[in-house]
């Protein structure tokens, strides 16, 4: 309290300022100590051009103060002003320590982030981030001496500054106009690491999106499923929807490690070029239950229509049961039954956390009572979910060492970070082995079926990049690439050619064939199915060449 009484007091032997100062400083700070990122990569892309990267600065700058301008008026300028520095700060620890970009993608993964999921993100350096540069500005901003100032006068100023401002930005495009015309052309994707702007920009066009036009009623999809009849043992399905595992990690791709000591014991058919629909699970994990595909995509649409489930389900012969040990569904369960294996109520298997192995607790009691129809079981993993990798497995399975042991990834070093990294896919790895397990000891009663795919990859330090979420076009492989495996019982081995599956499995293939693939599993006959995208084979029986993205 003394400090503060002292500042107060030494910022009231001021002269009270007017409301375009706290514009100009707030824009001011934001640019200068919150964009690091953003004129790096710039300065990267443009090198010895020193005056062209000040005309960027000042155009940002200017950008910034039209911005704030328009978004405050008189008594709200503080508090509008406040948020901004506090919302900068935070976007500056998560792009400058991750190369994170606040596009529409990422702000859907932000609102529909489970709240469990916010504590693996707390950590010294995102306080020190916040009070530096959120806090610590917001209080002099809060306390500053503002002069009262007539609505009019306001207005006059504001109207002054913001053309003040934008006759700068057009001189400075005349300036540097060769320089810019690459900038806008061939460097589009740089504008995405400005701070707010773009996380400004993607919340107004989902706000726009969400709340413009009528309301459109949810499309039926494959209004005339049924199963085909062919087959007339049941059949029992599990869909394992693994968590941020990228393919290059799984020894059975190649990897030096040995991070799949059990699946490489097991009869497995592993795919090893399989590319995801989205790199966050926000927008694969819905892409891939959908016969969008990724070019055709957008979560507006997949929200408007029905999906796998519900097609598996209208045939009325199939029992659907969605678990997880994820954040959620991201909407694709929402009409089929669910269940939250993130606490103890259900999960048995629970330490620090609760495990993926935990999902299997239950359900073959679910099975028995079942007494008719095939069964479609999803099972989402916790996988290896970052930025807390060492969280992501119990201690016996830390075998690669030393480990990140920190939520904090920049104060751990790229091998620690991979270490722990490894070890969740070594966990992976043995939770595979035991839904393996469990479909064989049911594979006298049903013709049984696994198949696994990881909803994105991941990046760990290469280039600089962590995590995922970036835009598709410019996130790396390890993004994007993702491991792939199935699994069948002997009962089902009868019903596929596998020595044919086996030698298309070094094919590319993507979230795009899954649709269609599982249709043709479960033998279920729709218009909406297309046998060329089959992974399998059209009805579980003849080989198809792949189709690649």
């Amino acid at each position: 309290m003394i400090i503060k009484d002292a500042i107060v007091k030494r910022l009231r032997a001021f002269k009270p300022v007017d409301y375009t100062k706290a514009i100009l400083f707030t824009a001011m700070f934001i640019a200068v100590f919150d964009n690091y990122t953003f004129f790096s990569k710039i300065s990267a892309t443009y090198p010895g051009q020193s005056l062209f990267l000040l005309s960027v600065f000042i155009i940002f700058l200017c950008t910034l103060i039209i911005v704030l301008n328009a978004a405050t008026l008189h008594r709200a300028t503080k508090p509008v002003l406040i948020i901004f520095l506090l919302f900068s700060a935070l976007h500056s620890y998560f792009t400058d320590s991750f190369g994170v970009i606040g596009d529409q993608e990422m702000i859907r993964n932000i609102l529909r982030t489970h709240p469990a999921e916010v504590f693996d993100w707390f950590n010294l350096r995102l306080i020190g981030y916040f009070a530096v540069l959120g806090l610590v500005p917001a209080a002099l901003v809060n306390m500053m001496p503002v002069a009262p100032m007539p609505l009019k006068k306001q207005l006059i100023f504001k109207a002054r500054d913001i053309f003040i401002s934008l006759l700068v930005i057009v001189i400075c495009l005349f300036a540097f106009s060769g320089s810019y015309a690459s900038f806008f052309r061939e460097h589009k994707l740089l504008r995405l690491y400005a701070n707010p702007m773009v996380f400004i920009y993607s919340s107004a066009r989902l706000v726009y999106k969400a709340n413009v036009g009528p309301p459109r009623a949810m499309a039926a999809l494959g209004i005339d499923a049924k199963i085909s009849g062919n087959d007339a043992r049941r059949e029992l399905v599990i869909f394992v929807l693994g968590e941020t595992a990228r393919a290059d990690r799984f020894s059975l791709n190649g990897y030096e490690r040995e991070t799949n000591p059990y699946l490489k014991q097991e009869d497995i058919i592993n795919f090893s070029d399989v590319y995801s629909c989205g790199t966050s699970t926000m927008a694969s994990v819905p892409c891939l239950f959908s016969n969008l595909g990724r070019n055709g995509f957008t979560n507006e649409a997949a929200a408007r229509s029905e999906n796998l489930l519900d097609v598996m389900m209208r045939t009325g012969r199939i029992n659907v049961l969605w678990r997880d040990n994820n954040s959620d569904s991201k909407g694709v369960a929402l009409r089929a039954p669910y269940e939250d294996f993130r606490t103890q109520t259900l999960n048995p298997v629970c330490d620090i956390e609760c495990r993926d192995v935990g999902m299997l607790g239950g359900l073959q009691k679910y099975i028995d009572r079942q007494g008719a129809g095939d069964f479609f079981i999803v099972l989402h993993q916790m996988g290896n979910h970052g930025p807390a990798y060492y969280k992501r497995y119990p201690e016996k399975f830390e075998i690669f060492k030393p480990t990140c042991q920190s939520k904090d990834l920049g104060a751990c070093s790229d091998e620690e970070i991979g270490n722990a990294y490894d070890n969740a896919i070594a966990y992976t790895d043995y939770f595979l082995s035991q839904v393996i397990a469990f479909l064989k000891n049911n594979d006298r009663r049903f013709e049984t079926a696994m198949i696994y795919v990881s909803d994105h990859g991941e990046s760990l330090g290469e280039n600089g990049i962590y995590l995922h979420g970036l835009p598709y076009a410019i996130a790396p492989i390890a993004q994007r690439k993702v491991p792939m495996i199935m699994w069948f019982g002997d009962s089902m081995k009868d019903t596929i050619d596998i020595a044919a599956l086996k030698a298309k499995s070094k094919n590319q293939f993507s979230h795009d064939n899954l649709f269609h693939t599982f249709l043709g599993l479960m033998e279920v006959e729709t218009a909406v199915y297309e046998p060329k995208q089959n992974m399998i084979g059209d009805n579980k029986g003849k080989a198809i060449t792949a189709i690649g993205r």
